[in-house]
């Protein structure tokens, strides 16, 4: 089967950067479809591996060989760190340009290696957007199965996350050595798909799962860094310590919510409604990293009220927008009690719930109801604030 590309939303930056993606995001499809000239280093070719882990200084030799300003491409630079001690130096000496990709920075991070000073940007890769799949996306085929390309370019989607989760697992899991007890992480993911969309307090889930305090954090913190999950913090103006809310959690894409539960059939009613908030909370994301749409975004809950709740609410400057997310195909009242409490907030200039419906409706108090396909569209052409005083 030969897979279509889809032109990706990702601008291509004109100087040095890191690209950061889950496994089968599309990073070296597109990197080799922007940069069909670069000079290519693939450290997941083994010989090549042992190569330079035997002798670093055979990189620096090839680099030696490129004409300045030439592109060079370094695919899983996290398998080897060290490297970018020469990559560096070329940059400085011999104005080589380099493009850095990895799925997972936790080594990165762990190692306290030389990330470049600010001579390369941070960049990242995310399964195909709405925006991207154009007509071919459909809503229910991406909560089921999710829209990571491997797996969306796949014939057989289910027999596909599955060989994706074993991939994780023995890819970067093991063989990067991120664990101790590989054993205790399998079961302790069909926990953290429990966790989808949830508020993720470290302690209960520990007591819930059996397991210590730090042992989960651990986990999780895995997860984090190898950019499956990502925690969204409380919208809280200046409280102490002991009031502040803990982060909700999020899986990039529903397709791997639901493979590490073991569910590849039809979306049960009681799933559906995290993976479609976890979608457009993965949209607002990749929109936010792709086109700086808003500064940042949060869920909002005051503290007030325990049942009072916006899915996200989101930053630039001094202005806010809410956003509510919900599944049902009628809108009523109880729907928007969120939208309605958080107008309180100084600073909200916009209030949006978003649904699976066909109607594009506005209430008297100026909340609008948009369906989710309408939503993306806006996510497009940069609309969402637009019209907004």
């Amino acid at each position: 089967m030969i897979s279509r590309y889809f032109d990706r939303l990702l601008n291509t930056p004109a100087q040095s950067f890191f690209l950061f993606g889950p496994r089968g995001t599309g990073k070296t499809t597109w990197v080799n479809h922007q940069f069909p000239k670069a000079y290519r280093v693939n450290l997941l070719n083994e010989s090549l591996y042992q190569a330079y882990l035997a002798d670093i200084s055979q990189f620096a030799n090839e680099l030696r060989t490129l004409k300045p300003d030439s592109w060079v491409f370094v695919d899983e630079i996290q398998r080897l760190p060290n490297l970018l001690n020469e990559v560096h130096h070329f940059i400085e000496e011999k104005n080589l340009h380099f493009i850095l990709t990895g799925s997972s920075a936790r080594k990165l991070k762990k190692a306290g290696v030389n990330l470049l000073g600010g001579r390369a940007l941070f960049k990242r890769m995310y399964p195909f957007l709405p925006g991207e799949l154009g007509p071919d996306f459909i809503l229910d085929k991406v909560l089921t199965y999710g829209s990571i390309p491997l797996v969306w370019n796949a014939a057989d989607k289910k027999e596909t996350l599955k060989a994706y989760i074993e991939m994780y697992l023995k890819e970067e899991i093991k063989a990067e050595a991120l664990v101790r007890n590989l054993p205790g992480f399998v079961r302790f993911l069909p926990i953290a798909a429990l966790l989808h969309g949830q508020t993720l307090n470290i302690s209960g889930a520990a007591r819930n799962a059996g397991i210590s305090r730090t042992t989960l954090d651990g986990y999780i913190e895995i997860l984090e860094d190898t950019l499956m999950v990502f925690r969204l913090p409380a919208y809280e103006l200046k409280l102490r310590l002991r009031e502040k809310k803990h982060p909700k959690l999020y899986w990039i894409d529903p397709g791997l919510v639901r493979a590490v539960n073991n569910r590849f059939g039809d979306v049960y009613p009681e799933e559906k409604v995290a993976l479609f908030e976890g979608l457009v909370a993965t949209l607002l994301k990749a929109y936010r990293d792709y086109d700086d749409l808003f500064d940042e975004f949060y869920y909002w809950s005051p503290a007030s009220s325990h049942n009072t709740e916006v899915d996200f609410l989101l930053k630039r400057e001094d202005s806010f927008i809410a956003v509510e997310v919900k599944t049902s195909q009628r809108i009523t009242g109880d729907h928007l009690k969120g939208l309605r409490a958080v107008a309180e907030l100084k600073g909200v200039k916009r209030r949006i719930l978003i649904y699976p419906g066909e109607k594009k409706m506005l209430t008297e108090d100026q909340i609008d109801i948009w369906p989710f396909d309408f939503f993306c569209e806006v996510l497009g052409r940069k609309g969402l604030w637009e019209g907004m005083s």
